[in-house]
Formats: C-alpha cells, sequence, structure tokens
C-alpha cells in the first residue's frame, strides 16, 4: 500500500494540466481550420499526460542517482526521495510508461493516419522517440542535459512548439498556417517559467550538482528572467490573433490575465519553499490560458 502511495506520488499529477495545455491549444486551432477526428484529440491527450507522468518519474530518478535529490531540497517529497521506494523500482515504473507511451502515440498515429508505416506517421514517430529520449535524458544517465543548463531550451522546443505544432499537424495533416510558430511559442516560455520557478526554489541544493539557468542568472536575475518569459509569451499569442482575422472572440485568453499578474508578483514575494506555491498557480494559468485561447478561434466558427 505504501509503495502504492509513493508511486502515485511521483506521477506528480499537478503537472500533466502543462503537459495537456499545448496539445489542445494545437488540437483547438487545428479544428478551427479543418476538418479533426474527435478519437485523434483524445490519444493526444492521453499520449502527452502518459508521457508527462514518464517524465516525472524518470526526472526523480535521475535526481536520486546523481545526488540532486536530497533532504535538505525544499519542495514535496515523493517515492524515491522519501525512501518508500527503491530505484529498481522506479527503474521498473520508468520502462512501464516508456511502453504505454508507444502504445498510445502509435494508437494515436493509427487514429490519424490510418497508418504507422506512411512518411507522416514516420514523422510523427520520430519526433516521439525524440520526445521520450529528452523526457529521459533531462536527468538520466552520465552528464544529462538538465545538469547543464539546457534544461530551459529543450523545454521551451518539446512543450512549446513540438507539442503545439505537432499536435496540429497531427490533426489537421498540414502545416499551411505559418504563424502557428507564435501560439506554440506562448506556451513554451510560459512552459519553461515552470522550469524557472522549480529552479529557483531549487537554487541552493542543485548547486551542489548541477548548473541550472536560474543558478546563472541568480535570485534577482533569474526573477527578472521569469517576467520576461511571461511577457513573451503574452507578446506571442497576442501577434497571433493580429495575424488572424479579428474577431473579439480570439481574446477570449485574456480572461487569465490577471492570474499572470498574481504570479509575477507572487515571484518577487516569494522566497524558499514558498515558491513552490507559484509552481501549480503558473501549471494551471497555462492550462487554461491555452484552453481559452483555443476555445475563441472553434467560437468564431459557430
Amino acid at each position: 500500500m505504501n509503495k502504492a502511495k509513493a508511486i502515485l506520488r511521483s506521477m506528480r499529477f499537478r503537472t500533466i494540466p502543462l503537459s495537456v495545455a499545448g496539445v489542445l491549444l494545437g488540437s483547438m486551432l487545428a479544428l478551427a481550420d479543418y476538418h479533426v477526428n474527435v478519437w485523434t484529440v483524445v490519444f493526444l491527450v492521453i499520449t502527452a499526460a502518459v508521457l508527462q507522468i514518464m517524465s516525472n518519474l524518470a526526472n526523480e530518478l535521475g535526481d536520486v542517482q546523481h545526488g540532486t535529490d536530497t533532504e535538505e531540497r525544499l519542495g514535496p517529497k515523493y517515492g524515491l526521495n522519501s525512501g518508500e521506494m527503491s530505484i529498481e523500482d522506479m527503474k521498473l515504473w520508468v520502462k512501464i510508461f516508456v511502453v504505454i507511451s508507444i502504445v498510445s502515440g502509435l494508437i494515436m498515429i493509427w487514429v490519424s493516419f490510418g497508418s504507422i508505416f506512411s512518411t507522416q506517421a514516420i514523422g510523427v514517430e520520430i519526433l516521439g522517440a525524440l520526445a521520450i529520449w529528452a523526457a529521459i535524458r533531462y536527468t538520466v544517465g552520465k552528464n544529462p542535459y538538465g545538469h547543464r543548463g539546457l534544461g530551459d531550451l529543450f523545454v521551451f522546443i518539446f512543450y512549446g512548439l513540438a507539442t503545439v505544432i505537432g499536435a496540429f499537424y497531427i490533426c489537421a495533416h498540414s502545416l499551411s498556417v505559418w504563424p502557428l510558430i507564435l501560439p506554440a511559442c506562448a506556451i513554451g516560455f510560459f512552459c519553461t517559467g515552470v522550469l524557472n520557478v522549480n529552479n529557483i526554489r531549487d537554487m541552493k541544493t542543485d548547486s551542489k550538482t548541477r548548473v541550472t539557468v536560474a543558478m546563472k542568472l541568480g535570485p534577482a536575475g533569474a526573477r527578472v528572467y521569469q517576467i520576461i518569459l511571461i511577457v513573451l509569451g503574452w507578446v506571442s499569442m497576442t501577434l497571433y490573433c493580429l495575424f488572424r482575422y479579428p474577431d473579439p472572440w480570439h481574446w477570449l485568453f485574456v480572461i487569465t490575465f490577471p492570474l499572470y499578474v498574481l504570479h509575477v508578483v507572487g515571484i518577487w514575494r516569494s522566497g524558499g519553499d514558498t515558491i513552490d506555491r507559484m509552481l501549480p498557480q503558473l501549471v494551471i494559468s497555462t492550462f487554461f490560458f491555452a484552453l481559452l485561447a483555443g476555445i475563441g478561434f472553434i467560437i468564431f466558427l459557430i
């Protein structure tokens, strides 16, 4: 029973809304311009959620193996760093979710393209394989990229660009809407902000085992960096709406603006373990930002 509770904590369900935010936005933007198979969207969301859980498990495994996750680390305690699970237990669960991710992804591709062997399908499969590799190599293995200050770049690419643009392509089988890079960047900037909050919180303990962008910038610089990420996210989505045919519904996401103001204020006022509460706040804000942005373009068609 303890191990069951431990693995559930390690799955970190509070991060799942962030992983599906880009998928939902990309899917709904595709729906605004193309006919979309609803089952494709369902399996896109499932695959994104499973990949996120696998990434969380691999992240915890790597942090413990490299001595980054210690009792001194701030934030919540999970199954492995609490001692309720062994490293072998976690390795097994990572493998299980890698398999689940592959199966879910292949079903998604088959539903979308009608084959897993077509040129389009193989391209998506390569992207999926890279996503799995990136999720594991963030902290696992020798010289993981997350320990060399590259985590922000990979989060921006895989949680923003790849997620939004990939979801759009899987749903629409087309990338003809060239400004799509803008909403993808918006989600990428916000997701990078989530990682930055995590790195600000863990700055002291991380300094013993790895390097992060937050550590390079210092406490004040990392907070300025956070504001820049939030501003760039809003600028990106604003430009996208201006590029598209103007309609008031396209600006539905502006409803979430106060949440981001509260986040920026909270980042400046929080310190130590109190900054951890800013992490789920930004996750939920980004989820509703993506959801409302997508709904705004779909409502326009009704």
